[in-house]
């Protein structure tokens, strides 16, 4: 999505978005303590164009629910940005389902060291995948698969992440044998943590923030 900031605004168009944009950024700098995460002040203009191209194409393609903007900060940004602690310097990782792009695409504009892989069966989506990654400046650190991932074949990275990949836990054993020795982080609730021990995995658990039911999992190779 390319907005010109030019003469086609409307002056109240143009006080609208930057009073948006403002709240954007005061509500970020207020939740990002509660996570533990470091967000620097011009890093914060990018997460909101990806929260901006997110909202443009969420009534055609359904990338989130619906919800406020200080529920997507707190849920989908500050949430993936979890990730950040566990993840080490240049590494090269897989998202599976990413959906709006989350986690992989607010790590990747926070850390420019990271590289992703995103697989994403449903092409509409995939698209914007692409389109989001080149209008935020990172497309040269994404590679984008519009495939199941269990037709994706040989996927280079150490680490694979899932947030909300359609039936999930159904799918979980699947996707732990399709990717073997790698580290698997995975954001889910109880149910996912009964199929890990069902299926003899060894992991721990972060409870995130806000949250009673919903953790981020760390499961070893």
């Amino acid at each position: 999505m390319r907005m010109d900031f030019g003469a086609t605004l409307t002056c109240g168009r143009s006080v609208r978005f930057i009073d948006i944009k403002s709240e954007f950024t005061q509500i970020l700098e207020d939740k990002k303590q509660l996570f533990g995460v470091t967000v620097e002040a011009e890093t914060a203009p990018r997460l909101f164009a990806h929260y901006e191209l997110v909202n443009s194409a969420n009534a055609l393609l359904h990338l989130t629910g619906p919800i406020s903007m200080e529920e997507f900060i707190e849920r989908h940004i500050l949430e993936s940005l979890a990730l950040l602690d566990l993840l080490p310097t240049n590494a090269s990782f897989i998202d599976v389902g990413p959906g709006g792009g989350f986690p992989s695409l607010p790590c990747l504009i926070v850390r420019p060291d990271l590289t992703v892989t995103l697989i994403e069966s449903k092409e509409k989506k995939a698209k914007f995948l692409s389109h989001a990654a080149t209008e935020l400046g990172i497309a040269d650190r994404v590679t984008v698969i519009n495939k199941q991932f269990s037709e994706a074949g040989r996927v280079p990275g150490d680490i694979v992440t899932c947030r909300a990949l359609d039936k999930f836990t159904g799918k979980l054993p699947q996707l732990l044998r399709h990717f073997p020795r790698r580290e698997f982080m995975l954001f889910g609730g109880p149910s996912l943590r009964e199929v890990l021990i069902s299926e003899g995995r060894a992991f721990r658990e972060i409870l995130l923030p806000n949250s009673e039911r919903r953790y981020l999992f760390v499961v070893k190779k």
